[in-house]
């Protein structure tokens, strides 16, 4: 079966871009993810998780990285500290659900300074919310 092309250029190339340009690139995910640790500043819960960077800045770094590259942005955040490992990287801090709960909760504040279309905030916000189940690794109530 033929690929189908919803969406020719002038000259007969096929138009697409990533969820990444679309959404405008690097300065929309900084963006997200500074609004992001403005919450986690006065989070008594997650605040305690980056004890080594008192001005988060190498925690900003690396998740708008690593948001820019799954999103088809650059291929930065692999080429600098390899596969993502999600699960592994996080195995060291108790994500329990209430941490969860919280890093959500500041997320969603911050998806909300974006001003996204109805499609892409719904792309990004599902994405984000099943990550955030899925790094649970400590059993805990919830909120």
């Amino acid at each position: 079966m033929a690929d189908l092309t919803l969406r020719m250029g002038q000259g007969g190339e096929p138009v697409g871009g990533s969820f990444w340009a679309e959404v405008g690139g690097r300065a929309t995910f900084e963006k997200l993810v500074r609004a992001f640790y403005e919450g986690v500043r006065t989070d008594e819960v997650l605040l305690p998780m980056y004890p080594e960077q008192p001005d988060l800045e190498g925690a900003i770094q690396r998740l708008t990285g690593f948001l820019e590259q799954y999103w088809g942005g650059p291929g930065t955040y692999s080429e600098q500290r390899g596969h993502p490992r999600l699960r592994i990287r996080h195995a060291p801090f108790p994500i329990t659900p209430d941490a969860r709960d919280r890093w959500l909760h500041h997320m969603r504040a911050a998806l909300d300074t974006l001003e996204l279309s109805p499609l892409h905030e719904s792309m990004l916000w599902d994405y984000l919310d099943r990550a955030a189940h899925a790094l649970v690794n400590t059993p805990g109530p919830s909120r």
